[in-house]
């Protein structure tokens, strides 16, 4: 019962879920977890299977891509209540997209994306609010890889583009 009441407590601090009712709270702290990760540790890599979404409660965390002749690029630094792992209640994505590990000491609020997609279909209040959120945060990756990717095609090489040779 107390990891139930430390949950709850958890998402009631969580502006993401401000327009969820007590007992659907209280649903949602059924499927969650919380996970402290170490300096250094990963939570996924790129390709795995997805299962897991994560809440940011403390810490910061590297989310980082394989690029083709690039190695691995840093999209971002995820930070206190940024999402990560969303690509789970996308379901034409099935494996990770990218690459995560804590920079810091970090704390993570870890919700079983298998029981969260039927909790949004079981209660499509519940899943109308989960996937408006959910919209925001693909949208803001988005414009964020965007404006990397921009930024490669723009200073990335330093080598001049060479004619084929003849």
């Amino acid at each position: 019962m107390q990891k139930l009441t430390n949950q709850i407590e958890i998402l009631n601090s969580i502006p993401w879920f401000l327009d969820l009712n007590r007992e659907q709270i209280e649903r949602l702290a059924r499927i969650t977890t919380i996970e402290e990760i170490n300096a250094g540790d990963q939570i996924f890599c790129e390709g795995d299977r997805v299962d897991n979404l994560y809440i940011i409660l403390s810490g910061q965390v590297s989310v980082d891509m394989a690029v083709p002749t690039r190695g691995q690029v840093r999209i971002t630094i995820a930070e206190a209540l940024d999402i990560i792992g969303w690509s789970k209640m996308t379901p034409m994505v099935r494996q990770r997209t990218a690459s995560t590990h804590a920079l810091i000491k970090t704390r993570l609020l870890v919700i079983n994306g298998d029981e969260l997609t039927a909790l949004c279909e079981e209660d499509h209040h519940t899943g109308y609010i989960v996937m408006r959120r959910l919209a925001n945060v693909v949208a803001s990756n988005l414009l964020s890889v965007k404006l990397q990717l921009m930024d490669l095609i723009l200073h990335g090489s330093a080598d001049p583009v060479r004619p084929p040779e003849k």
